[in-house]
C-alpha cells in the first residue's frame, strides 16, 4: 500500500503529483464534502476541486476535462474562491532575484541605467568617477546574474525601480 494513502488529502495530492510519471500528465481532482482547503489543494498540484454531491455524469466530465489539461472546479467552490481573492488586498510581487542583494548605491546606479543614462551621465549626476560607475555596473550585473545592461533594465522594471521616484 502506498504511503500517500494514509496522508491528508492535501499531502496525498502533493505526493501523488510528485510520484507521477514525470511528464506532468498525472492529474488529481480533489473530491471532498467541504469546500475548505481549496487553495492548499491547488497549491499541492490538484487540477480541480469538486464536492461529493457531484453527479456521476459531472464527475466523468470532470475527469475527461482534467485529462485534457483543463482546470475543474465546482461552481460553488469557484464562487467562494473568487470572493476570497477579491476580498484580499493584492500582494506586491516579490522583487526579482538579486535585487535585495544590491547596495543602496548600486540601486541608485541601476535606476539610472534603467532610465537610459550612460556611464558618463550617471557619473555626472551622482558626482562619482567613471571608474566607480563601471565598478557598480559590474557588481550589479554579477548580483543580478545578468549578462548586460539590457537584461539589468528588464530586472529594474520588474522590480518597479523608476528614476526620480523615491
Amino acid at each position: 500500500m502506498r504511503a500517500w494513502l494514509a496522508a491528508s488529502g492535501v499531502e496525498a495530492t502533493r505526493r501523488i503529483v510528485a510520484d507521477g510519471d514525470g511528464d506532468g500528465r498525472t492529474r488529481v481532482i480533489a473530491l471532498t464534502t467541504f469546500d475548505t482547503d481549496v487553495v492548499s489543494a491547488l497549491r499541492a498540484g490538484a487540477v480541480g476541486f469538486l464536492l461529493k454531491d457531484v453527479t456521476s455524469e459531472g464527475l466523468a466530465d470532470a475527469v475527461r476535462r482534467a485529462v485534457d489539461g483543463e482546470p475543474v472546479m465546482a461552481p460553488s467552490v469557484l464562487a467562494r474562491l473568487m470572493d476570497h481573492f477579491a476580498a484580499r488586498p493584492p500582494r506586491p510581487p516579490a522583487p526579482p532575484a538579486g535585487v535585495a542583494d544590491l547596495s543602496e548605491r548600486e540601486l541608485e546606479v541601476l535606476t539610472r541605467i534603467s532610465a537610459g543614462l550612460s556611464n558618463g551621465e550617471i557619473a555626472a549626476e551622482m558626482v562619482i568617477s567613471m571608474a566607480t560607475v563601471k565598478t557598480h555596473v559590474r557588481h550589479i550585473l554579477a548580483k543580478l546574474d545578468v549578462r548586460d545592461r539590457a537584461q539589468a533594465i528588464v530586472v529594474a522594471h520588474e522590480a518597479g525601480l523608476r528614476h526620480g521616484a523615491r
